[in-house]
């Protein structure tokens, strides 16, 4: 039988945005009283699709329990190259989300698939998410499943988040219009980068996901809010903190 060679998993490689592309499947834990979740999951698709000119349509699913919580999709506050692509499914059940979710990921005419799925729902337990994650890479469609109010529980992605909003940079010409998005996110489960923490922001005129800083995780420090480099790219050098003899597993199921 001939021996068959496994790719090699660099573990200290260090994430930086436009790099989160070669994982298919991510989970995004956000609260259900802010639209972080959503908000990232969109900047993460935008990031890996702007070096292409792909004009494919894009699925949105949710729950009943996810759209009474945050809402259905505003077709007009999405970015512009989006709005008329836009497919949206409303699920009554996560049943019936999770095999909408698997169908379009089953569709290459799918430029990528966003889900928002509330709490833990029996139906996503391990087994659902390895179907997922399958479906994912055989048909080479990206998902971003938005977890809401959800605990950490086993799952197959191969890059999990811990999402929040922070306070957005000052705008460069009009002080009083809203500010650029920015998120604090924590990488806590990956197979190719090692876990750590960011405040990300979104480069409109570059139309891009930018990592404005490290977070620290020491108690004490002050992890601020989103600063004007948001509209610059930073240098990538010692963005990533060490894992260290953290695990990259999946945290323990809480109680």
């Amino acid at each position: 039988m001939t021996p068959v060679s496994l790719p090699r998993i660099d573990r200290s490689a260090h994430w930086q945005p436009g790099l989160g592309d070669a994982c298919r499947h991510v989970e995004i834990f956000a609260s259900a009283d802010e639209a972080s979740g959503a908000g990232l999951a969109l900047a993460f698709a935008l990031d890996a699709a702007r070096e292409s000119a792909d004009h494919r349509p894009w699925l949105w699913v949710q729950d009943k329990t996810a759209i009474r919580l945050s809402g259905r999709p505003y077709r007009p506050g999405l970015p512009e190259g989006l709005r008329h692509r836009l497919l949206h499914v409303a699920a009554d059940r996560p049943e019936d989300a999770l095999f909408a979710l698997e169908e379009g990921l089953r569709c290459r005419d799918l430029a990528f698939v966003i889900g928002e799925i509330a709490g833990n729902p029996t139906s996503l337990d391990f087994t659902a998410s390895r179907r997922l994650s399958l479906a994912a890479e055989k048909h080479g469609v990206p998902l971003w499943l938005v977890r809401l109010s959800a605990r950490h529980d086993l799952g197959s992605a191969r890059m999990r988040w811990d999402v929040d909003s922070v306070s957005s940079p000052p705008p460069r010409w009009n002080r009083d219009a809203p500010g650029a998005p920015c998120w604090r996110a924590r990488l806590f489960r990956a197979h190719t980068f090692q876990p750590g923490q960011w405040v990300l922001g979104h480069d409109g005129e570059a139309n891009r996901l930018v990592a404005v800083r490290a977070v620290a995780v020491r108690a004490g420090e002050d992890e601020g809010a989103c600063t004007s480099g948001a509209a610059a790219a930073p240098d990538h050098g010692d963005l990533v903190q060490g894992a260290g003899d953290r695990p990259l597993e999946a945290e323990p199921r809480r109680a």
